[in-house]
Order: structure tokens, then sequence, then C-alpha cells
């Protein structure tokens, strides 16, 4: 898969759109707390990165805040029946993630990156083509807008199937309402 190539996006957003009030933020969150604990220690204690760092930590939480807005941006859709509006609120969210988390990197700059001076054009940098040795970031962005709406369509097509009275469902009551006016008018 492409990098920043995720399904994660579209799940928070989604979750707040969909879940029950009792899930709609526990579960992406702790899927969320628990997959990084796994990422990060396999990076710090396998591949030798240091992760576990204050400013890398911040930046973790900055990652989290940008998963907030995606949630709180899913609230905001939550009834929406209309796929349509539901993909544009997906790949919005993905956008705000990726200014969120661009622009942390760029203020934080934990892994020591030269480019991302604390200028108008480090965070142009930051935004755009990012660090040597890396895919530029303008990559990451594609793929991060084309995946959150990828996956905010699928999650959201999903639901609307999985959720939605069939035809013949909605002919049974259509009838038994027009069964029961009859019996009413009579009392």
């Amino acid at each position: 898969m492409p990098l920043n190539f995720s399904a994660v996006y579209a799940l928070v957003f989604c979750a707040g759109a969909f879940f029950p009030d009792r899930l709609t933020w526990r579960a992406p969150f702790a899927m969320l707390v628990v997959t990084d604990l796994a990422l990060n220690c396999f990076y710090q204690f396998v591949r030798g990165y240091e992760v576990f760092t204050p400013a890398g930590l911040l930046f973790q939480a900055c990652n989290y805040g940008g998963y907030a807005v995606l949630w709180w941006l899913g609230r905001r859709f939550r009834g929406t029946r209309n796929l349509v509006g539901l993909l544009g609120g997906g790949m919005l969210g993905a956008i705000i993630f990726y200014l969120v988390t661009n622009t942390t990197a760029w203020l934080l700059n934990p892994f020591h990156n030269p480019e991302y001076t604390k200028t108008l054009t480090g965070w142009l940098i930051a935004l755009t083509s990012g660090t040597k040795g890396w895919p530029q970031t303008w990559e990451f962005f594609r793929n991060t807008l084309l995946s959150g709406g990828l996956f905010t369509a699928l999650f959201g097509a999903a639901w609307k199937l999985t959720t939605s009275e069939s035809p013949a469902e909605k002919g049974e009551s259509a009838e038994g309402e027009t069964e029961a006016e009859p019996e009413e008018a009579q009392a």
C-alpha cells in the first residue's frame, strides 16, 4: 500500500457519524491507542528509532487531536443519508487531518528535520516536499485524500446497505398501516 493510504481517517470519521453513542469515540480511539503503542514499540525496540521522546509523544498527542477533529466532524454528519455529502465530509476531514499533522510536524520537528525552519517557507516545505530521503509530503496528502474518500464511501455505503429497510419491509409496514386505519375508523 502507498504511504498514508489508510482506512483509519474514514473509520474515525464514520465512527462519529454512525456508531452508537456508547461506542462512538471509545472504539476508534481504543483501537488507535493499542495499534500506536504496538507500532511505537516496534519502531523503538526493533528498528531503533527514538519514538518515546517528549517531542515524539507530544507529536503523537497532536495526531490524536487531528483524529478528534475527524470524529467531531463525523458527529456533524450524524444521521446523514446523503452518501455524496458524507463523502465530502470524509474528504474534508482528511484535508484537515493532513494540515493539522503536517503543521504539527513542522512546529515540533520531533525528528530534527533541517528543512523545517520556523518560517513560512519551512511550513510550505512541510506541506509540499517534506524532508529528503522520504516521499514528498504532497504524495502523503494525495494518498490521505484518496483513501479518506474511498474508505468513507465504502463504510458509508456498507452502513447504508446494512441499516436501511428493504423495499419488502417498507411495503409490509405500509400495508399494516392501511389495514389498521379502517379498524381505527370503526372504533
